[in-house]
Parts: structure tokens; sequence; C-alpha cells
């Protein structure tokens, strides 16, 4: 006799949001990417499917970059000397979205200007048909200005602008508005923090559909568990009903693995760590595998062979799997 499987019914779901904008809809891209509209937990799926798998995101810089791991730099090689180019190579690898980051200065030491990050946003956008995120230098004066620019020079291609925080985002979202972007909201960490800025967000006027959600997280380790539960409780609060958090969750999960020390040390380590490379990649993927189990909507990666790690957990997750 077949044991009945118990099944909640939850009220509320996620929104569906589309990134990027393709000609008929008045942008460049050749693909765009739709997240979102999860009716259950992840992957429960004799409750409800899934509508949309989880997406991979590679992220780029506008220069090379002078903060990031050696082995990601050997990797890439010359092409991170040329942000198309690294557009190019990272589309290559099977992702469906592009994180452009912008740096503070110039490989020269000098300020970051309007001009540059916009003429780095168009060369990305020549280069590759994907949908692309820009995210500014972390810093929220420069980042106004920045921003505020390549949402004007890129208006309609439904460009995720980021980061909104609570100390910049009004800037941000008014530039995403005249200009049909989306944005990215980015907490510390907390149920309520990432709620309230949801809010502040939508007051403004933007559309609920395009706003994600960021509510950050740590990397394999300590810092895992905490960003795990809140992103847990963030998603059973949108599928009890809560609309300001229904919103599909964007991690950068190879920002997180990449700096922390069982990533950025090689040398003078226990042996039990095992090779650095190998190690590495391990961190990043096993960050990342965590976070899509937790809900996860899109990963930021920094590693082609991660890459191709998550694409298989994602696609065993979302197999569904034949009842008897």
């Amino acid at each position: 006799m077949p044991i009945e499987i118990p099944k909640d019914k939850w009220p509320g779901s996620v929104r569906e949001i589309t990134l990027g904008a393709t000609a008929a809809d008045g942008g460049t891209r050749t693909s765009t990417v739709t997240v979102g509209g999860e009716k259950a937990l992840p992957y429960m799926h004799f409750e409800a499917q899934m509508p949309h798998k989880p997406v991979i995101a590679l992220e780029i810089r506008d220069r090379l970059p002078d903060d990031w791991s050696t082995l990601l730099l050997e990797h890439w090689g010359d092409t991170a000397k040329d942000p198309a180019a690294w557009a190019k190579a990272a589309e290559a690898t099977g992702v469906e979205l592009l994180q452009l980051t912008l740096s503070l200065t110039d490989a020269d030491g000098n300020p970051n200007t309007p001009e540059n990050a916009v003429a780095v946003v168009k060369s990305v956008l020549a280069a590759t048909g994907l949908p692309l995120l820009v995210f500014g230098t972390g810093q929220a004066e420069m980042d106004n200005v920045l921003l505020v620019a390549v949402a004007e020079a890129t208006q309609g291609e439904r460009l995720v602008l980021g980061i909104c925080e609570d100390k910049n985002y009004r800037t941000i979202v008014a530039a995403a508005m005249a200009n049909g972007h989306l944005v990215n909201g980015r907490t510390p960490m907390d149920v309520n923090l990432s709620k309230q800025l949801n809010i502040l967000i939508s007051d403004m006027g933007l559309p609920m559909d395009r706003i994600l959600m960021d509510p950050t997280t740590g990397a394999l380790g300590y810092g895992i568990e905490y960003g795990f539960s809140v992103m847990e409780r963030l998603r059973m609060a949108a599928l009890q009903g809560d609309s300001m958090t229904q919103q599909p969750m964007l991690v950068t999960p190879g920002f997180e693995a990449w700096k922390t020390k069982e990533s950025k040390v090689g040398k003078d380590v226990p042996a039990e760590w095992g090779d650095w490379l190998k190690r590495a990649i391990h961190w990043e993927t096993m960050t990342a595998t965590a976070l899509i189990e937790s809900g996860a909507d899109i990963v930021v990666l920094r590693h082609p062979e991660s890459v191709k790690r998550i694409r298989v957990a994602i696609d065993e997750l979302s197999a569904v799997p034949e009842m008897a």
C-alpha cells in the first residue's frame, strides 16, 4: 500500500522577475532570464514544481582586479585585462547572466569616472547578448555618480543595478525607474532589514517585479549557517503571504568564498588542507550549493569549474523524481 506524503499548501508565492530586454522589448539582449515563481520550499517537487531553475552568473570586472586570488587571475589570464573579451569568455562557460563590477579607481589609481564606466558597460553589452548586472564599487557617493550615468546610457536594457543599501538606495532606484532597469537590494543577514529595504524601494514607486533581494551570506563554514537560516526564513515568509518578502533572491558565493583564508592561502597551511586550487573551488562550489538549497534564485560565481559543478547540482536538484 503506497504511503501518502503529507503536503503543505502555501498561500503565497515568489514573484517572477525578468532580467534583460531583447530588441522586441526595447533592448539589445539576445536572451532574457526569468527567475522566481516558486510556490513551495526549494525542490519540494511533490508540493509544487519550480517554474524556473536557479540561474548562474559569472562576475567580471571593469579592469584587471587587484584584490582577486592569483588562482582566478591565472585562469582568466590576459582576458581579465579587457572587459569585453572577459565577457565573451564568461559567456562561453554557459552561464545565463553576467555581473560587471565597477572599480573605485583605474589601474593607475585615479578615481573612476562616469565616462569610463559607461564605455566599459557599452563594450560588454556589445560583446555579449546575455542580460547584465552592473554593480558599483561599494562606496555610496561614487556609486551614485557611476550608476546614474550607466543607467541613462543603457536605457531600456533592463540591467540590474546594484547595490542598493539603506544609505544609497534612493539615487539608484530613481535612476532605475527613469531608465527601465531593475535593482538589487542588499541588507546584512536579517529578515526584517530585508523586508524593510523592499518597502523603502517600493515606496519610491519602483514596481515590485523590478526588485531583487540580496540578504547577504557568509561562505562555507560558520558564516553559511546564519545566512542559510535567514534565506530559509525569508522564503517561508514569502510563501506564507508576506508581500514584501516575495522577491527572488540573489547571492554572491563567489565573492564570499574567494575571500576566505581557505581559498586565498596556498602556502604555510596544514597538509590536511590539500591542493590549493581544488580546495578553493570546493569552497566556492559547496557555498553555492548550500545557498541554492536554501532558496537562492541567482548565484554569482567567479571560477568556470564551479559553474560546471553548480550546473550539475541545479539539474539534479531540479529533476522531478518519479513517484511510486
